[in-house]
């Protein structure tokens, strides 16, 4: 290894190091404050907290070595820049992609390490941490109970609607089922206003004192006449005392490991097998319901009974063969049977969009190990030319602009994940999509970080834009390749325009200043027919097709805005109804609509106007083309600028010829 390999390798490792232990202490930290309910008030001792942190730290690798890599990395570069050492290997004929080069072998073997990583150790964690969890969570009942939600203690399943108290011992709206070892099912219910959890860290019982309820029993009966009946027994309490044996709740092994199915515990062999199991479980589900569904039309068996006679063609309503009573029964019939058929479509819905969910998470589950190391490499070529470029090392402009990009980074990856879990969004796709959108931004960066190019250059972005959708300078033309300004025009008065109209030539001007020369003068309120009456000799055709070109072009800046809100709004429905804000995303999806209604009207009386300015026009030049327009209708955030400078160039070359 040289010498400046060697150099720029200590420096990075400096860098990366010191930036991922902090960043891992203040996530750890965060991941504790995060569990701390969890915890809190479980007479743990150190080495069962320890554990817990021990199994979350490699849980916590997809998130902090991306954003270390990519801070490091803008860190380390924008200090080479800022102290002249890039200049100083510029010098010696050293370039950017040379002085990465060493840096990049290690990065790449930092990405191998790190799906190795993904597909062993963090399944191992998560693993270890799951089932840890699901252990403390035994070891005290009430904190066990979480709100608006069934919970089991003992042989009872409790629900409360809110918790409160400093140990959560206050309960509020209680309903119990309480189970029976000897008959399986929940026959006894208990409803209560409110309740008291009571313990004594001495004993094991605990006690539940519950206030202002019903007691509901379903009375077991053998003789088939009394269950018809449907005996229960109801009684009311004031006060309802129950004792609850803790003996063998709290005789918890911590290292139980009984949690072994969840998707982010298996590696890429686990997740592909399991994959490969869901889908075939899927295709039989399909296949299946499509058998019941079949069997269900009862056609195979349709014709068993009947002699059928293959020369006659019956062509009145096939009921009118039946009598009345007959023809009750096979309504009744068929409307017995298209419910219940709906009915299994919707429940096995229900179902299949369950399994397609955990398909779908496992799918993401197994490309994020692959997408952890790209984006560990794509990353890195983000953030060094990205230092390189803005020329500031240390904490501060690196630090702020590494955490905007990296948010911009893991929200599209979330955003996209939430819309794929429900198959909205391809669950590949969706894993990989904000890796793919930094790959193109990795090598625009460092295109021009090699080139020395600066990263605020706006007209390096904006000129090839421009030139595709041929927008100029207010008051200028290209003529044989070359850009006039016709700004001085407006410090003119009407008489020196109005000479330039009749004498442009004589007044060695180019004739593409006379359309700048009238509209100046019609913006200050000068009418077609005062110019006419000081001598400006304007063809009626010209003033017809100017009048359609304006009309074309504001109904076309109308059709441009609700096309912008009509997008936009539809993009906010996408991301606020995977993220759970149902009303609002109505509510978006509602407005979007209509914006891209109203834009359909305009675009047609945009392409109409377009249509009749072309008819008028008195020189021939090609029209709209139908089917670009077309093209252009979902794309008008484009379309409009070429089609408004088409129809301005148009006019532009009506006035030189009709204006005199």
């Amino acid at each position: 290894m040289k010498i400046l390999d060697r150099y720029i390798l200590q420096t990075y490792l400096k860098t990366f190091l010191s930036v991922f232990v902090i960043l891992m202490l203040i996530f750890v930290l965060q991941a504790v404050w995060l569990y701390i309910s969890e915890l809190a008030g479980k007479d743990l001792d150190m080495d069962t907290i320890l554990k817990f942190l021990l199994y979350i730290t490699p849980t916590l690798i997809p998130l902090i070595l991306p954003l270390t890599i990519l801070l490091a990395s803008i860190m380390v570069f924008g200090a080479f820049a800022e102290n002249y050492e890039f200049a100083a290997m510029k010098s010696t004929g050293i370039s950017l992609q040379r002085a990465m080069r060493g840096l990049s072998v290690f990065i790449v073997l930092l990405s191998v390490t790190t799906f190795l990583f993904a597909n062993n150790v963090i399944p191992w964690a998560e693993y270890n941490a799951y089932n840890l969890r699901k252990n403390i969570a035994k070891l005290k009942p009430q904190m066990a109970i979480a709100e608006g939600q069934f919970n089991e203690i003992g042989n009872f399943n409790i629900k409360v609607d809110k918790k409160s108290g400093d140990r959560g011992q206050y309960l509020s709206k209680v309903v119990m089922h309480q189970q029976n070892n000897n008959r399986p099912g929940n026959y006894t219910v208990i409803l209560a206003d409110s309740g008291e959890l009571i313990s004594n860290p001495n004993s094991n019982i605990l006690q539940l004192v519950l206030f202002n309820g019903n007691y509901y029993e379903e009375i077991h009966s053998k003789d088939p006449k009394e269950i018809q009946k449907k005996p229960a027994v109801k009684s009311y309490f004031d006060t309802y005392t129950m004792n609850v044996d803790l003996a063998a709740l709290n005789d918890v092994d911590l290292d139980e490991k009984s949690y072994t199915n969840r998707y982010n515990m298996l590696d890429v062999g686990g997740l592909n097998y399991t994959i490969d199991s869901l889908q075939h479980k899927k295709s039989s589900e399909h296949k299946e319901l499509a058998e019941t569904l079949y069997g269900r039309t009862s056609i195979n068996t349709l014709n068993a009974n009947l002699t059928v006679e293959t020369d006659s063609i019956f062509k009145g309503n096939i009921l009118d063969l039946f009598e009345n009573k007959s023809k009750l029964q096979i309504v009744n019939l068929a409307l017995n049977t298209v419910t219940s058929t709906t009915q299994i479509i919707t429940t096995k819905d229900q179902f299949m969009n369950i399994s397609d969910k955990v398909l779908n998470k496992h799918l993401m589950a197994l490309h994020e190990k692959y997408v952890l190391g790209f984006a560990c490499f794509i990353l890195f070529f983000v953030g060094a030319p990205l230092g390189a470029l803005i020329r500031k090392g240390g904490i501060g402009l690196p630090l702020v602009v590494a955490i905007l990009l990296f948010l911009t980074y893991h929200f599209i990856g979330i955003f996209a994940k939430n819309s794929a879990e429900d198959g909205t969004f391809n669950p590949i796709l969706a894993t990989w999509l904000s890796t793919l959108i930094m790959l193109p931004l990795g090598v625009y960066l460092t295109s021009r970080a090699t080139n020395d190019k600066g990263l605020f250059d706006f007209d390096s972005y904006l000129n090839p834009i421009k030139k595709f959708l041929n927008l100029r300078p207010k008051n200028s033309v290209m003529v044989d390749g070359e850009l006039i300004q016709y700004s001085f025009l407006n410090d003119y008065n009407n008489d020196k325009l109005i000479n330039i109209l009749k004498n442009h030539e004589e007044l060695n001007f180019d004739k593409s200043v006379k359309p700048f020369a009238l509209n100046q003068l019609l913006k200050r309120n000068q009418t077609i027919e005062d110019l006419k009456k000081q001598g400006v000799q304007i063809v009626d055709s010209f003033i017809a097709s100017k009048k359609e070109a304006d009309d074309a072009i504001d109904y076309s800046k109308f059709a441009y805005i609700f096309y912008n809100v009509g997008v936009i709004l539809l993009i906010l429905y996408f991301i606020l109804k995977n993220n759970k804000f149902l009303e609002i995303a109505s509510a978006a999806i509602d407005l979007s609509i209509i914006s891209l209604l109203v834009y359909a009207l305009y675009y047609v009386v945009t392409w109409l106007s377009a249509n009749k300015f072309y008819k008028n026009l008195s020189f021939k030049t090609k029209p709209m083309n139908p089917y670009l327009m077309l093209i252009g209708l979902p794309f008008y955030g484009v379309s409009h600028f070429l089609l408004k400078n088409k129809i301005k160039e148009d006019l532009d070359k009506s006035c030189i010829l009709n204006v005199k």
